[in-house]
């Protein structure tokens, strides 16, 4: 992955103004055994404390074979295991951010080790943020793009909140274990990808519209890993190896881009805020949560087959130009049926009924999923508000 983020460089290098500096990090290492190379890291940074923020499957599928490699290496480490919710869930809640907060200060650890999927990332990197202590990321599934992104999407009072946090000072992923992610987090990794096809359009409608900053270079990394992965579907469906190597390396460069931007408009618009929605209402309904990517890939086709149905209608709240660009620009989104049956390919989730959605809750997640995001200038906000 080193020489794709120098790729990743080289084109931000194009464009006057991006600050390059953001991506100036350790290692980055994508490739069979990648976990092997943590303790030296560790050793070289000359940590004396680590801790390490898994859950109880993370921990076995990782974290218990680096906390001994760690320790063997005659670096103190501990081990903090996110308890889940009472219906099961490990979530970026308020107990969660406090349990982990408070293990890295009674350990007064020097770094934090992130072992696991989104959540737990989200989980280590706002405490990590919150300490003054650096993390690392270890994913162990190759299910979101927020590995290695600065957001920390956490749910406070029942809202779901993204606060600017920390990146990770560097990333193993291990392509041994993450060939090994159960089938639905592949899928989700994919579906968390497709979201980009309605992201990227919502970015540029911002920016026509609301006067939000853009870049062309992020953009065009961000598509760019969008369609290797729409190519390569049937080898990510299949898992095969070259298939995991592409998703995890296009969810690594998303997450990349958006820390050269700074923010995540080039990986979250609208169809992330129903996403997000989604996982409130459950939340208060104390309804298990549903994985983040299969969420958004749905989420995806729905916001799709509204864009594509307001083409055919007036848009007063637009100028005429403003009408036709959008028009022009929604042309190029795969349309929902489109979106859809690449879910369908990769085994995941393609209805909102196939993830215990309604239509009330699919519509009334529509009318008002923008609020969520107030500083994004969505077409889903602009429609809903009648103006901008």
């Amino acid at each position: 992955m080193n020489e794709g983020l120098a790729a990743i460089r080289k084109e931000a290098a194009k464009e006057k103004g991006m600050d390059l500096r953001v991506l100036d990090m350790g290692p980055v290492v994508l490739e069979a055994g990648a976990v092997e190379q943590i303790t030296p890291y560790l050793e070289a940074c000359r940590y004396t404390k680590v801790i390490i923020v898994a859950d109880e499957t993370t921990f076995l599928i990782a974290g218990q074979s680096l906390e001994a490699a760690i320790a063997n290496a005659g670096i103190a480490v501990h081990v903090t295991l996110i308890l889940p919710n009472p219906q099961g869930d490990v979530i970026a809640d308020e107990a969660s951010l406090v349990q982990c907060i408070l293990e890295i200060k009674s350990q007064s650890a020097e770094v934090v080790v992130a072992v696991g999927s989104g959540t737990l990332h989200d989980i280590a990197r706002f405490s990590a943020y919150a300490t003054s202590v650096p993390f690392v990321s270890v994913p162990t599934a190759p299910s979101v793009d927020g590995f290695n992104s600065k957001g920390a999407p956490v749910i406070l009072r029942g809202e779901k909140k993204t606060i600017q946090s920390i990146g990770p000072s560097a990333i193993f992923a291990d392509l041994n274990i993450l060939a090994l992610a159960p089938p639905a987090l592949v899928a989700a990794g994919f579906g968390d990808m497709l979201g980009k096809f309605t992201s990227l359009f919502d970015w540029k409608f911002g920016a026509m519209t609301g006067g939000e900053p853009y870049s062309q270079a992020v953009a065009d990394i961000t598509e760019n890993a969008l369609l290797q992965c729409v190519e390569q579907v049937d080898a990510i469906a299949k898992r095969t190896p070259d298939g995991i190597r592409i998703l995890t390396n296009a969810l690594l460069t998303s997450g990349f881009a958006m820390l050269l931007f700074g923010q995540s408009h080039s990986a979250s618009g609208a169809e992330h805020h129903l996403s997000h929605y989604w996982e409130m209402e459950f939340l208060r309904q104390e309804r298990r949560q549903i994985l983040h990517g299969a969420k958004v890939g749905v989420a995806c086709a729905e916001i799709s087959a509204l864009y594509h149905r307001l083409t055919n209608e007036p848009l007063p709240f637009l100028k005429a130009e403003q009408q036709e660009a959008a028009r022009q620009l929604i042309g190029q989104v795969p349309n929902k049926a489109a979106i859809r049956q690449l879910l369908a390919v990769v085994g995941g989730p393609s209805e909102p009924r196939d993830l215990g959605i309604d239509e009330a809750l699919l519509e009334r997640s529509l009318r008002e999923a923008h609020h969520i995001r107030p500083n994004r200038y969505t077409l889903l906000r602009a429609y809903n508000e009648g103006s901008l």
